[in-house]
């Protein structure tokens, strides 16, 4: 049987995530709560 893994990458790409997506988590993060009441948490997102 023979190798098919065997040949290696010549270079990687490098992957960078659009501005789009950035703004995206950071409005989420900015909007996330997370609350401890007793033994329970609740996350809330405030939209």
């Amino acid at each position: 049987m023979a190798k098919l893994y065997s040949k290696k990458k010549l270079a990687t790409q490098k992957m960078l995530p659009k501005k789009e997506t950035i703004s995206f988590l950071l409005n989420y993060s900015k909007a996330l709560s997370i609350h401890k009441v007793g033994k329970s948490t609740f996350e809330i997102i405030a939209n």
